[in-house]
């Protein structure tokens, strides 16, 4: 079924049928309500292209994320599908691209032919080239992440720099007075993630304002690394009680690291970190975290940009979420 079938069945023309949809020029109330019955007769849903010939948008978001490893981290699959969710409740679809530079042609593509109407950003850098060329080509997008420099610009964030020092002041308030710090892979830190520089910053500036001894690792997002990294950890400091972690991909390892090396998990060694509540809940004991709230950020983002598209003229918003300790079963006194 198409415009022409419903424009033939109401009576009017085909350009009549296409501003009645998208509203660009005044129709009659009557008009429209011949348009309208013809259209829940026939059960019409005009598709994306129409829609985007009628009234110059696309309905899809583009979700620029590229993975941070040979594959996507279950994290971030999580907010993969927080996005998707968040956009469909707005009637809207999402174009993945998995790019990492604004020179990237999967990159380029989607803006330049205008595949979508906006786009969300993920694995956001200190100083990030995307971030910068969108906003030069007063691109509509949204961050989840922060720049160095986030005024003018519209994100959902986590607070990492608060998280990482809650979690050492957790620790050190159970008496943990030498703790390492499980940090994402050392490409991704020298690299400028955002999430890895301030987790580090938070960790290293609690631990000093409670005169800890600290040592910080950087670890590969899977197990094996991550059970590489505790033989690390006990070799450097075999005194070491507890640790920190922001990489869930390698918190299996971590804990069979713990068990290979005949620490037990609370009462020989203490870990903690900032992770999602349904990864933190996939080990045992469970881990006491600062639970990554992966489908409200998805949501939170979807809703900005839905908000700036629909008001271009909007003043930039954003949301930076610190969420609480959730206590499990993973830290016990030193």
């Amino acid at each position: 079924m198409n415009i022409g079938e419903i424009a033939r069945r109401a009576g009017v023309s085909r350009s009549t049928v296409s501003y009645a949809l998208s509203g660009k020029r005044p129709v009659s109330d009557d008009t429209r309500r011949k348009i309208q019955h013809v259209i829940d007769e026939l059960g019409y849903r005009p598709n994306a292209s129409a829609r985007a010939l009628a009234n110059g948008r696309t309905s899809t978001i583009g979700l620029v994320f590229p993975p941070a490893g040979p594959h996507y981290t279950g994290m971030q699959l999580d907010f993969i599908g927080s996005v998707v969710e968040a956009a469909a409740a707005h009637d809207h679809d999402v174009l993945l691209s998995p790019s990492g530079v604004d020179s990237d042609r999967s990159f380029q593509r989607l803006l330049g032919e205008r595949r979508v109407d906006g786009a969300i950003l993920m694995e956001i850098k200190l100083a990030d080239d995307r971030v910068d060329h969108l906003a030069g080509l007063g691109f509509p997008a949204v961050t989840i992440g922060r720049t160095a420099r986030p005024e003018g610009q519209w994100w959902v964030a986590l607070d990492h720099t608060a998280l990482a020092a809650a979690c050492v002041h957790h620790l050190a308030d159970l008496g943990h007075r030498r703790i390492a710090f499980v940090n994402r892979p050392e490409r991704l830190l020298r690299s400028g993630y955002e999430s890895a520089h301030r987790g580090l910053e938070g960790f290293t500036k609690a631990a000093a304002e409670r005169g800890l001894t600290v040592r910080a690792y950087c670890c590969g997002d899977d197990a094996a690394s991550g059970e590489a990294c505790v033989e690390r950890i006990l070799r450097d400091d075999p005194a070491t009680t507890a640790l920190v972690t922001l990489n869930e991909a390698a918190l299996g390892g971590l804990y069979r690291g713990l068990a290979h090396a005949g620490r037990h998990v609370p009462r020989d060694f203490s870990v903690t970190g900032v992770v999602a509540a349904r990864w933190a809940e996939t080990v045992t004991p469970p881990l006491t975290a600062a639970d990554v709230p992966a489908a409200r950020m998805g949501e939170l983002a979807v809703d900005l940009l839905i908000e700036r598209l629909t008001d271009p003229s909007a003043p930039a918003r954003h949301h930076l979420l610190t969420p609480p300790i959730s206590l499990r079963a993973s830290t016990g006194p030193a």
